[in-house]
């Protein structure tokens, strides 16, 4: 089965064909197959939004038997699950992660340690031909610190310290990060799929 991703983050890519490549026979990014595809991920959910990615990017990639895309964010309980799906974009269009963090912290100054839960969610979708779209998600439980912390990472990974560690997101060694990540457990989720889908043939 050909696998085209709908990403052209080459850590994304890499954690995908760690955790689920070997079904398939052949997978390819977006860059690789010359594909510029900028879906409008409008949904209320991380599902919605990797599910319309996903059969968005399958329907423009002939020659793919199937296209996995993926939507996450951060999900503070304080603030009603805020950033939620608009965790990209919450200090506006054109902001960064700079930009988001500085935002965050600021809506969450006065709140006590005892209240900063949060979690990071992924929805991984697998799109088919002629089949019924896969949807799985992740989550990696952790609290909001009060001050961004690390280097390494991206988003909100210097602000958010995971269950179990002294330290950020962004302090944790990349293969850390990947053993305990919302993706990487989503990714797991789909590979037990995958394994019960193909152990049925």
């Amino acid at each position: 089965m050909r696998l085209i991703i709908a990403s052209n983050n080459a850590h994304k890519v890499r954690e995908i064909r760690q955790i689920v490549g070997k079904y398939f026979t052949d997978m390819s990014t977006l860059r690789d197959a010359g594909l510029s595809i900028d879906v409008v991920e409008d949904g209320t959910t991380f599902q919605e939004n990797a599910i319309k990615k996903a059969e968005e990017v399958l329907a423009a990639a002939s020659g793919f038997d199937a296209a996995l895309a993926d939507d996450s964010g951060l999900i503070v309980d304080a603030l009603n699950g805020a950033p939620g799906v608009y965790s990209a974009r919450y200090a506006g269009e054109g902001h960064n992660d700079a930009d988001n963090n500085r935002k965050l912290m600021e809506d969450m100054k006065n709140v006590p340690d005892e209240l900063r839960s949060c979690r990071f969610a992924s929805a991984v979708a697998l799109a088919r031909r002629g089949r019924e779209t896969l949807c799985v998600i992740g989550y990696a439980e952790g609290r909001l610190l009060h001050e961004a912390r690390g280097e390494n990472g991206f988003g909100y990974d210097p602000v958010f310290q995971p269950d179990g560690y002294a330290c950020s997101m962004a302090e944790l060694r990349p293969e850390e990060k990947n053993a305990i990540s919302h993706r990487g457990n989503a990714l797991k989720i789909l590979k037990e799929e995958l394994r019960n889908y193909y152990a049925d043939k």
